[in-house]
């Protein structure tokens, strides 16, 4: 985990032999199960050091809690293979972790790798965002609400929003040229109760193309009928 390694130490973040361990694991487990599911597309062993675990540890540069708080609460929705969460969770171990996915073959991966990293405080749900964020024990109950690559940033806003506690932030992780996409959300961040804080980027030489961090800031409540109805997000987004 060497390439990993010297990407963390640039975010400013020391990864401990156990949890270079613990990412060995993830890698060889994601590698296992990916012959019988599809979890992802990238296999090599440097590029899911940087595509994806170097790439969930990223959004660190967009928080301001203190992520040493145990009672910090994140939660992942359309987590896949459980990234980024994973990642983060490994490491910072004390933080609260929810992952959800609507797939049940990739909940019972996440089951099976939580288990055998020994995560405490990391929980699966397997359901979709916009039945989920109308329970009480997810709505509005997150510091930080994380999806990457999952869909464009007006269905994005409505599906994470919700989970979102007032004073909390959502943070989408995207590629490219993103001004038109955030300028199309702009009704639905409103409409959620969110105001668009930044868009970051990603100033890494592991990374070729362009990444960045739309972060949005959760300053009032949603309103209760959103989300809407499973499908109606993304079919007509808020813009």
């Amino acid at each position: 985990m060497e390439k990993l390694s010297l990407g963390a130490k640039k975010l400013g973040l020391h990864l401990s032999p156990s949890q270079l361990e613990q990412f060995h694991t993830y890698y060889q487990e994601l590698v296992d199960w990916n012959k019988r599911i599809n979890l992802t597309a990238i296999t090599d062993y440097e590029e899911v050091q940087i595509k994806h675990f170097l790439d969930s540890l990223t959004v660190t540069l967009a928080w301001q809690q203190p992520l040493d708080n145990p009672e910090f609460r994140l939660i992942d929705v359309g987590t896949g293979a459980g990234i980024p969460g994973i990642p983060l969770k490994i490491t910072f171990p004390n933080i609260k972790l929810v992952l959800l996915d609507s797939t049940a073959k990739k909940a019972d991966f996440l089951y099976h790798i939580a288990n055998k990293l020994r995560l405490d405080n990391a929980e699966i749900v397997v359901g979709r965002a916009e039945e989920v964020a109308h329970l009480s024990q997810y709505r509005e109950r997150f510091d930080v609400v994380l999806s990457r690559a999952v869909a464009t940033l007006p269905t994005l806003v409505e599906l994470t929003l919700p989970f979102c506690t007032i004073g909390g932030s959502f943070i989408a992780q995207k590629k490219g040229a993103i001004d038109l996409e955030t300028g199309k959300a702009a009704r639905a961040i409103n409409i959620m109760g969110g105001n668009l804080r930044e868009v970051k980027r990603v100033d890494l030489e592991e990374f070729t193309d362009e990444r960045c961090l739309v972060v949005i800031d959760k300053v009032a409540p949603t309103p209760d009928k959103y989300p809407r109805r499973v499908g109606m997000p993304a079919k007509r987004p808020l813009v």
